[in-house]
């Protein structure tokens, strides 16, 4: 699907936003270098704080992810605090649209914050069906983070509580993963939790960034051998612009680090293993 007029952002933001991230990496690696503090952001916080993802704030890019229940979104505001991305929840299943995807897809791209979309997998939907729906309902943005294949398992849904056999969840994962890539032009992100990670996707997937959900320790001692990306550490953060808790999330790395993800779309670390496969934008 092209982008519309109906859903892209002006062409101002779209003309600034490659210049806006490699500034805001900069005035951070700046900040970094002269500040003694390991908080790089103090207007954060989090309302039920785990010793356990402590050093979660010495990480110096920082972001957030949102849904509907989030409510309205001061993007001005979130941007302000000094975060660095944030993705948002876009589709679900094959007939599931957030409410308030647009909304906030367009305020943070006029906020000028980076963001991505995201999918949530219904497992008792084809692969098929729910890639025909994403594509559908998500811009082909090129100035958007790579889109996050969101996969746990649907424990509290009453109409698909089942898990898959591993082998049938991982053909439909890679489906996914290869129709997002197809669509965007862009390497996705799989985002997963702890029990999904270990009954699916542990050893699995090594060419991919993984975003990874912790809330009570650190990522090296729940998921065995994961490279992480992107950490996910607590559910109950509390950010300028966001009315109640809010999901807070780390990159691994530095604001050069950060600077080289969104200027070629490949972990860092990864960046020369992976574009000698073709496999990076390397805009």
């Amino acid at each position: 699907m092209s982008l519309t007029n109906k859903h892209a952002p002006t062409a101002i933001v779209r003309r600034g936003a490659g210049l806006r991230r490699w500034i805001t990496a900069g005035l951070l690696a700046s900040l970094a270098a002269c500040s003694g503090t390991t908080d790089f952001y103090p207007d954060k916080g989090d309302t039920k704080p785990h010793p356990g993802v402590a050093r979660a704030k010495k990480h110096p890019i920082q972001g957030i992810d949102i849904s509907k229940w989030q409510g309205r979104v001061d993007w001005a505001s979130v941007r302000k605090s000094g975060t660095q991305f944030a993705f948002i929840k876009a589709t679900e299943g094959g007939d599931h649209l957030d409410e308030r995807f647009l909304e906030n897809w367009d305020g943070a791209a006029q906020a000028g914050v980076p963001r991505g979309a995201y999918h949530f997998v219904f497992w008792c939907r084809s692969a098929q069906d729910q890639m025909a729906w994403f594509k559908k309902n998500v811009p082909n943005d090129p100035t958007a983070l790579p889109p996050v294949l969101d996969v746990e398992w649907n424990g509290h849904s009453q109409l698909c509580p089942k898990k898959l056999p591993k082998a049938q969840a991982l053909a439909m994962v890679q489906y996914m993963l290869d129709e997002m890539e197809r669509y965007t032009g862009k390497r996705p992100i799989i985002y997963t939790d702890i029990t999904f990670h270990k009954d699916v996707l542990e050893n699995e997937l090594p060419d991919y960034p993984h975003w990874v959900r912790s809330t009570a320790a650190e990522p090296e001692e729940r998921f065995a051998r994961r490279k992480w990306m992107l950490w996910q550490f607590t559910s109950t953060g509390r950010v300028p612009g966001v009315r109640g808790d809010v999901d807070r999330n780390a990159f691994y790395g530095t604001p050069s680090d950060w600077a080289s993800f969104l200027s070629t779309d490949c972990d860092p670390r990864e960046h020369r293993r992976l574009s000698e496969q073709g496999l990076c934008t390397d805009k």
